[in-house]
């Protein structure tokens, strides 16, 4: 029977990230990161207080003593209960929670939050192009293609492409271990458009867009991006960085996920080089 009451409390822990991914991408925007995380930290303490003891179910069978594993999974709970806790600390540099690394796609993105909202973007770009915002790490990103692709124009910078998910666990690890160095932040706010491109997103399409390739309804906002990284890069997996050019051409080998701050730095710095060559030869 306690077998099962743990698995019980680590089925409720899964049952709230399938809540928190369903919340992201219907956009009710009720399981930020604070709650999630406290409601993570309830569980586990329940279950560390069960280990112990503290706690007993009907159908439990007297405990007379702790055996051995019975207190090692104890004490890994109040460990991980306590690892949880850190999550509320403030990193200073992104001006946002500290991202835990064994909660990257399980917890929400730290920037999901209520009580330390993003920074402010600039109004003058913001109502011209609706969908400019805040991405992880206080990042300036677009959320639409089309809009990333205008503004490049104006500013004459490389678009990195972004296909995402608000689901998508190797996208969170690349946001909050890769993206938080300050070097490709840098990189990413000054010399870079970034467009994020959520694949996942059910906002629905007014009105329904039909894919001309594939000839399939596209009925929300997910499945336009999908679709458009299927037709364009004949990969539906994510993430994906791409670097294109304000006129739309390709100039660098599209990136996947890999781990490491150092190669993704190389991979921004041959994308920016490449652009920077294509304007000398105009």
């Amino acid at each position: 029977n306690s077998v099962k009451v743990v698995l019980g409390f680590l089925e409720l822990a899964l049952a709230l990230k399938f809540l928190s991914v369903a919340d992201m991408t219907n956009h009710w925007g009720f399981l930020k990161y604070e709650l999630f995380l406290g409601l993570w930290i309830l569980v586990f303490m329940g279950m560390t207080a069960y280990l112990f003891g503290f706690i007993k179910f009907p159908h439990d069978s007297p405990l007379k003593k702790l055996s051995i594993p019975r207190k090692a999974f104890a004490l890994a709970s109040l460990a991980f209960t306590i690892y949880l806790g850190t999550g509320f600390l403030k990193n200073e540099a992104t001006n946002s929670y500290n991202a835990l690394s064994l909660m990257s796609g399980l917890a929400p993105p730290t920037n999901y939050n209520y009580f330390l909202p993003s920074d402010a973007v600039d109004e003058s770009i913001k109502e011209r192009y609706p969908s400019f915002s805040k991405c992880a790490n206080n990042i300036d990103c677009f959320k639409d293609y089309y809009e990333a692709l205008a503004y490049a124009k104006e500013v004459n910078k490389p678009i990195l492409m972004d296909f995402t998910g608000y689901g998508c666990v190797n996208c969170r690890k690349t946001e909050e271990h890769i993206w938080v160095d300050e070097g490709i932040r840098n990189k990413l706010n000054d010399d870079i458009i970034l467009v994020s491109l959520y694949v996942d997103d059910d906002k629905k399409l007014d009105p329904v867009y039909i894919s001309k390739s594939r000839n399939v309804k596209l009925r929300n906002v997910g499945r336009k991006w999908s679709d458009f990284q299927i037709v364009n890069f004949e990969q539906n997996s994510q993430p994906l960085y791409v670097f294109v050019t304000p006129e739309e051409e390709v100039i660098s080998s599209p990136r996947p996920y890999k781990e490491g701050i150092e190669g993704y730095h190389d991979f921004l710095e041959c994308g920016i080089k490449s652009f920077e060559m294509l304007k000398r030869k105009e």
